[in-house]
């Protein structure tokens, strides 16, 4: 029988920046070592639908692109599949080319094959020299006509190791419009349905996607595949545990394929997901890369890794991303061809196998932040790995103009962070992770956004607490934090049209080259720098005047802690653009705030030991099913 690992397609909606992940009729060169493309000859009337693509008469078209070319090392690694046929059907007169490429991105043809008329050309090839990495792809050249691909896919005739379905689990909170078109683009793709149980849509909203324009006609599509729960606000923690928790009841479901709310959907990526699920020769969770929703061939995440000492999650490569698929396309990143590992991926989309959750129990009542890392990690150390696999991605709204850092988010950050660590890392005290803790606290004081320590300092005393508190506050946590905000005028977004905010002294303006690196204080400069801002801070009140009225303006970009703190008060682009923070000194707060971080950092560095033993032994029980199923009862 033939299975089908992968189809190429192309998009679904007619949008020119998202041509280059799906096709490549452009001409690039390299200069200076950069790619750079010297002529365009991308086209959308040459997409022809989901599957059809026209090939100009004369001209090439690469399909070596991020949605088309085959991950072969993954497949290679991850799977017992050690040989996969490439089918291609065109008409019109043709040349077929076939390419491999290694783990340093260097491109090998292998093979070529001429058609005429009506064809259909299968081409076997061997999964045996991916080890370190290496993607396979194929172009056509059109000859003296035009020539139309018709259709192609990477098949084998290999059975997979396991047979289930997955069941879809959304989780949302207001964001019924996303999540209409998500279902909607579920209903219209017949090949992912096969391989879907059921789509379990947790609402946890006030603005119910029940009500939504549309939703009557995709749910009437969906039919029974559709399962909408309505629960109260547990977070992002919460829904996707009720996901897991649904799932379970499902005898015909093998994995649970965890997907947020404002996203965009490329259906074919799921349905990749799960058939790499099935083919894994032990079971892995399936990852999904992100693309930024508003910049759609910018990609932000590839493989996620969770550094040891200050126990921070970032990219492998950090400083490669995130890659803009319209300024590089595959074929000329060498990065992009390697394999590479992850410790854990984002649960924008996520594929979890049962087994998993039965062995590791569901999510981490944590609300939102960490919960999508910790469950990796957990999974990791029971022999369960996370592969974020290439050609499986979709759109997410970005944090690009976002900063929940400083916002009521900055409790679960600090908390969820450090409740990971405690149960997860194998550094003495969590090694740098309270450092530098503490020096995220210094920094947010030095720049008078008092609001966020006073969040940090509440989730260390609940850590301090013990575990049984993340159950207790699930559902008040975040009210709690939001409510807190009403004491930090900082925290105010000015908008007012009718209003024009000024500054005694005018806008703080600092031209550079390298973003956040130019003129930060390093070394001992550094410390001389904090050590005389923390006693100017302490002994020195603010200038009335500068109380009374914003002393500079800054813009978002050039807002940073090393430039902040020389003055008594900022006023401070917010991170979306939509208005202006005013962030004041305070002396009293900041003397109050910093004794108070300092403590709390001492106290949880000497208890430790004693935390983290009741971390870990707590944990089974906090991520019970019948732990999470009594939290549902409760909050129904």
């Amino acid at each position: 029988m033939t299975h089908v690992l992968q189809n190429v397609v192309f998009p679904l909606d007619r949008d020119p920046d998202l041509l280059p992940l799906y096709a490549d009729p452009e001409t690039w060169s390299v200069i200076d070592e950069e790619p750079v493309r010297v002529s365009s000859r991308a086209q959308l009337g040459n997409i022809l639908d989901r599957r059809r693509v026209r090939i100009v008469s004369g001209r090439r078209v690469s399909f070596g692109t991020y949605f088309n070319a085959f991950p072969a090392s993954y497949w290679q690694h991850w799977t017992s599949v050690r040989e996969v046929t490439l089918t291609v059907r065109t008409s019109g007169p043709a040349t077929i080319l076939v390419y491999r490429s290694n783990g340093s991105g260097i491109r090998q043809r292998i093979d070529t094959r001429e058609v005429t008329g009506d064809a259909t050309t299968s081409i076997p090839l061997a999964l045996t020299e991916y080890s370190d990495g290496g993607w396979v792809w194929f172009d056509i050249v059109a000859d003296e006509k035009n020539a139309t691909l018709e259709g192609a896919e990477w098949t084998t005739e290999q059975d997979p190791a396991r047979h289930g379905k997955a069941s879809l689990g959304i989780t949302t909170y207001n964001k019924p419009d996303y999540c209409v078109d998500t279902l909607r683009a579920l209903s219209d793709a017949t090949d992912l349905l096969e391989v879907v149980d059921r789509v379990f849509l947790i609402d946890q909203g006030t603005q119910l996607v029940a009500e939504q324009d549309g939703f009557d006609e995709v749910a009437a599509s969906l039919g029974a595949t559709l399962q909408v729960i309505r629960q109260p606000n547990l977070g992002g923690s919460g829904g996707f545990a009720r996901a897991m928790h649904e799932t379970l009841q499902r005898p015909d479901s093998d994995f649970v394929q965890l997907l947020d709310d404002d996203v965009l959907i490329e259906p074919e990526s799921l349905r990749r997901s799960v058939v790499f699920g099935r083919y894994a020769t032990t079971p892995v969770l399936v990852g999904g890369h992100m693309f930024d929703l508003l910049d759609r061939p910018r990609l932000h995440g590839w493989a996620e890794v969770v550094d040891e000492h200050p126990f921070m999650w970032r990219n492998l490569y950090q400083e490669r991303m995130p890659h803009d698929f319209g300024v590089a396309n595959l074929r000329q990143s060498p990065l992009l061809h390697m394999r590479m590992d992850a410790d854990y991926n984002g649960w924008w989309m996520c594929l979890i196998p049962l087994d998993a959750i039965r062995k590791v129990g569901l999510s981490l009542p944590a609300f939102i932040k960490w919960d999508d890392a910790e469950f990796c990690l957990r999974a990791g150390e029971a022999g369960f790995a996370t592969v974020s696999l290439p050609g499986v991605a979709l759109w997410h709204v970005s944090w690009v103009n976002k900063d929940d850092t400083i916002d009521w988010q900055a409790y679960f950050h600090a908390r969820n962070r450090i409740v990971a660590a405690l149960l997860h890392s194998n550094a003495p005290h969590g090694g740098r992770l309270l450092t530098h803790s503490r020096r995220v606290d210094l920094k947010h004081l030095m720049m008078m956004q008092y609001y966020p320590v006073a969040l940090r300092a509440q989730a260390l005393r609940d850590v301090l607490a013990g575990p049984a508190h993340m159950r207790a506050n699930l559902a008040t946590a975040m009210p709690a934090a939001r409510a807190l905000a009403a004491g930090y005028p900082e925290t105010v977004v000015h908008r007012d049209p009718s209003r024009v905010l000024h500054s005694r002294r005018g806008r703080q303006v600092y031209k550079h080259t390298k973003q956040h690196e130019y003129d930060s204080p390093t070394g001992m400069r550094l410390r001389w720098f904090t050590l005389r801002t923390l006693v100017t801070h302490w002994m020195r009140r603010p200038d009335p005047a500068n109380v009374a009225q914003p002393e500079v303006e800054f813009g978002k970009n050039d807002a940073h802690w090393w430039r902040v703190p020389a003055f008594d008060s900022a006023l401070v682009s917010s991170a979306d653009g939509s208005g202006k923070n005013v962030y004041t000194r305070d002396r009293a707060k900041y003397r109050r705030m910093l004794i108070e971080t300092v403590r709390l950092h001492r106290r949880l560095k000497r208890q430790w030991p004693r935390l983290q033993a009741e971390y870990r032994k707590a944990l089974p029980d906090l991520v019970s099913e019948a732990s999470w199923t009594q939290i549902f009862k409760e909050d129904a």
